[in-house]
């Protein structure tokens, strides 16, 4: 039998490769991937001893299949050892350990915050001396250590630390996407083969030799072992046993090797060697979380004779020679022993929430309530650290273990509500429909997975609406003592559905039914509530309520994160909260838990917008779009098209927000989602505007809300204020506008979000009919607190007032606004704007508009889309005859247009006419 020490036969070249790994300066990382039995771990343990003879502290730590859906595991393995440089890091990234390990119960960081925390430790862990990180059986590392360790593998460049992963490739695993370099391990050549079997079993029988490696086809393990296992009297009997073998997949045949040597072993071997196999016992010195530590085996010296443990010399521990054995010990084991097995590992972990759930869940099978209650109780755990898809399961256990109806049904319906969060609604399905017989009504999940269904796979807010109000009045005429967590979420699906319905009809439905249910409904949804529907009417104080809420943060479960941030959106306040969210998105999507991580991203891209960060607000929005189309939400998807179709807009990208306008416009007018159409009609209107098509703005703009009104559910009604009334002056429309203003002042618009105030003094200043009395509104607007935060708004009225005081007072009065209007335009992006405010400057006898650029140093591929596109081709036909996409057309015009001082396409032939013949294009 091969040890682990002993030479390496057939692998020069990989060898080389690792040796260069080892002496070579810098940090690095890379994967060996390779078959079962290829020898991997043999490589990795080859490599540890030559980077500890050179001076390396060596830490290792292998993947466990029972353990790749429990969060965190393969970190708390390979951190445990280097946990007391910890405390020499900063507050955030101990506190990020502390939840991660089990000593907090915050939320779960980020992969990013996470990450970094990692690469800070490591780092201090490696100033004493150069550090070796070796992950073994990588495939087994569950999903929210894979991603953290591949942040840390692509960052380690400049540091003195390596990371070596070893993983099978028939098993999938995030490392696979982690984009660290790979190093893959074939099987040995044929010479490198027939030697290693000759050193190893120089006597076998020319037959059974032979055989053994066409059956090997160069696999070590099997080389090895497959001999000892044939063991047999004669070559001739040994032959026969072999007969057929080919049809047996190898990793079977492992199986069928060690499966022989444990049934030589006496019961309670095989039951020491269980309770190590089912407790993750392998190479690495024993890990775990506070409290709890992993099963040391002991009088196994029977089982080392054999060939199934070996001494590891680090930790002392008695380990499995190959991951192999230890499935194949858990595998051959009568279920009944594995059932004791894992009651006595349940009181070894007695102190961690969630292995001791695991080992209580395998080894129960009548229900029990106290298994079920400490199942439910990890699942909290895991949601709180990021475990989405532990929770759904360790909640479906739970329920099958429950003792009465009503448990198991409401613990169903809990697996099914965090796996619709998830984006799982097919499997929340399924976990409802083993809840149900073919004659019962329909169940509270039930009406709540089918609604969700409804609505992000197609848009159906009417019959979903319907059906969410009738389940509403069912909890409440059952006599409901308190508020309930089925009524809960109930009401805050039909909160989110009429939301999404956006008119008034919907939104004063479910006003009543809610006012019906009365302290029923908890002090939370009530913020939704008032937040959500209409805040012209219902917003004031809801700025207050939520960030009260918001102070409870690290206990709030994700999925109020998220509606607490749609809250901040609607009163304008999402930039104080936005923390929580960039604290939140990465674990969601992480984690599975995508319809939180969705509606995250989208709340990002707005606060992005709102704030000016227009090109940060452009790579989330894209990046929502290609998550939300991966995952089929065609709602979320057509949901980031309208926002960025609303960003395009306002950077002067006209044709792109037509072409995304109009696809959302195609997709949800017809179904009535009021919620989008607006955000269509918001983009049209600044489409107009942005061409100065104002007659049109106009119109699309009163198809949101009529002049002097406030359209009771339409949530773009107060956002599209200076729009209505800016379209509405420029049309010889003063009356409307002055009406539109005096309405938002009527309505207190100033006391419900900052951004409201500055546009309420902004409109009113506008359409006041004495100067002074418009200055002194201008001078509120100018100096709201909350002004500053909204740059685009700031500058349009800036623009409006520079106007003004260039028609009342002369251009030297209005030349300062003008100016820092045109800047705060250029710096956004905001091409037709800027080109609006230089031309006023230019009528205060300004210098003419400084271009950064040349406008005849176009590129050769810039001149001729931007000559196609001014024969009036369209993208698509462009993108045909220079076989670029449409969007990559796009994105060319986009940069074409400020080179040549224009902002839409029906400029592009003069402007092209204007540049002299000797200009030539630019290389």
């Amino acid at each position: 039998m091969e040890s682990l020490a002993s030479p390496i036969v057939g692998r020069e070249a990989e060898e080389s490769v690792l040796s260069s790994f080892v002496t070579s300066t810098g940090g690095q990382a890379l994967v060996v991937r390779g078959e079962t039995g290829v020898g991997k771990s043999a490589l990795l343990k080859h490599v540890a001893e030559r980077a500890a003879g050179a001076g390396f502290r060596v830490v290792r730590a292998v993947g466990v299949e029972a353990e790749s859906n429990l969060p965190f595991a393969g970190l708390h393995q390979l951190l445990h050892p280097l946990l007391g440089h910890a405390e020499q890091l900063d507050g955030v990234h101990r506190v990020a350990f502390d939840v991660v390990f089990g000593r907090s119960r915050a939320d779960a960081p980020s992969v990013m915050t996470l990450g970094t925390a990692v690469l800070d430790l490591i780092t201090v862990a490696a100033a004493q001396s150069r550090l070796l990180l070796v992950l073994d059986d990588g495939q087994w590392f569950d999903a929210a250590s894979t991603a953290v360790c591949g942040f840390v593998g692509r960052r380690l460049a400049g540091s003195t630390v390596k990371l070596l992963v070893a993983m099978r490739p028939e098993a999938a695993s995030g490392f696979e996407s982690a984009a660290l370099p790979v190093l893959p391990l074939p099987p040995l050549s044929e010479p490198a083969a027939t030697h290693l079997l000759d050193t190893r079993h120089p006597r076998l029988d020319p037959k059974v030799r032979r055989r053994v490696l066409e059956e090997a086809q160069g696999n070590p393990l099997a080389l090895l072992e497959l001999p000892s296992y044939l063991g047999a009297n004669t070559a001739e009997h040994t032959f026969d046993m072999l007969s057929g073998y080919g049809l047996v997949p190898l990793l079977d045949r492992f199986q069928q090797v060690y499966g022989a040597r444990l049934a030589a072993l006496g019961p309670a071997m095989r039951a020491e060697l269980l309770l190590g196999a089912l407790d993750g016992v392998h190479a690495g010195a024993v890990t775990g979380l506070p409290g709890s530590a992993r099963y040391r085996m002991r009088d196994v010296d029977e089982a080392v004779a054999a060939g199934l443990l070996d001494l590891d010399p680090d930790s002392g521990e008695f380990v499995f020679r190959h991951p192999l054995v230890r499935s194949t010990v858990v595998r051959s084991a009568a279920p009944n022993a594995r059932r004791a097995a894992h009651g006595t590992l349940a009181q070894v972990h007695r102190n961690d929430v969630e292995r001791r759930a695991t080992h209580l869940a395998a080894a129960t099978v009548d229900p029990d309530e106290g298994v079920a209650a400490a199942l439910q109780e990890a699942a909290e755990s895991a949601t709180r650290r990021g475990g989405a898809a532990a929770a759904v399961t360790w909640l479906t256990r739970a329920a099958e273990l429950s003792e009465t109806r009503e448990d198991r049904s409401r613990r169903l319906a809990n697996a099914a509500f965090v796996a619709g969060h998830a984006g799982l609604l097919d499997r929340a399905q399924r976990l409802l429909d083993t809840d149900r017989g073919p004659s019962e009504n329909e169940s509270t999940a039930s009406v709540l997975v089918s609604a969700y269904a409804a609505l992000y796979e197609d848009g159906d807010v009417r019959s979903s609406h319907r059906q969410l109000t009738a389940a509403v009045e069912r909890k409440r005429d059952s006599g409901a003592a308190g508020p309930d967590e089925e009524l809960t979420r109930l009401v805050n699906l039909l909160l989110a559905i009429s939301q999404y319905a956006g008119d008034r009809d919907a939104w004063q439905r479910t006003h009543r039914l809610l006012d019906s249910l009365g302290d029923l409904v908890p002090p939370m949804s009530r913020i939704y509530q008032d937040a959500w529907s209409d805040v012209v009417r219902r917003g004031r104080g809801v700025q207050e309520r939520v960030a009260s809420a918001y102070a409870a943060f690290p206990h709030l479960d994700p999925w109020d994160i998220t509606r607490l941030g749609v809250a901040a959106y609607h009163v304008d306040t999402l930039g104080e909260h936005r923390r929580h969210l960039a604290r939140s998105v990465e674990r969601e999507l992480r984690t599975g838990a995508v319809m939180n991580g969705m509606t995250m991203l989208h709340l990002i891209t707005l606060d992005q917008i709102a704030s000016g960060d227009w090109e940060a607000g452009e790579e989330t929005g894209q990046r929502v779009l290609e998550l939300t189309t991966a995952h089929g939400n065609v709602l979320f998807a057509h949901h980031s098209r309208a926002y960025l179709a609303l960003l395009a807009a306002l950077r002067g990208d006209l044709d792109r927000a037509r072409e995304l306008r109009s696809v959302v416009d195609r997709w949800a007018r017809p179904r009535r989602i009021g919620f989008l159409t607006q955000i269509a009609d918001a983009v049209a209107t600044t489409v107009a505007l942005s061409e100065g098509d104002y007659e049109s703005a106009y119109l699309c703009a009163t198809g949101i809300t009529a002049p002097g009104t406030f359209e009771p559910g339409a949530h773009q009604a107060p956002r599209t204020l200076l729009d209505l009334v800016e379209a509405a002056l420029h049309t010889g429309r003063a009356r409307e506008a002055r009406d539109h203003a005096l309405a938002a002042q009527a309505a207190h618009l100033p006391d419900v979000s900052p951004r409201l105030a500055l546009v309420t003094f902004g409109a009113l200043a506008m359409t006041a009919e004495d100067n002074d009395r418009a200055a002194e509104l201008f001078r509120r607007a100018e100096t709201h607190p909350g002004a500053a935060d909204f740059p685009f708004e700031r500058a349009r009225i800036r623009l409006a007032h520079g106007v003004r005081l260039r028609h009342s007072q002369g251009p030297r009065a209005a030349r300062q606004l003008l100016g820092q209007a045109a800047e705060t335009f250029e710096r956004l992006g905001a091409r037709a704007w800027a080109e609006r405010a230089h031309a006023e400057l230019r009528a205060c006898g300004a210098p003419a508009q400084h271009r950064s650029t040349d406008p005849a140093a176009l590129t050769w591929q810039e001149h001729r889309i931007a000559d196609l596109a001014a024969r009036g081709l369209t993208n698509k036909e462009i993108g045909e005859r220079t076989h670029l996409s449409p969007r990559t057309v796009s994105s060319h015009l986009y940069r074409v247009f400020p080179k040549l001082g224009i902002t839409s396409r029906a400029a592009l032939r003069d402007a092209l006419a204007a540049i002299p013949d000797d200009a030539g294009a630019g290389s």
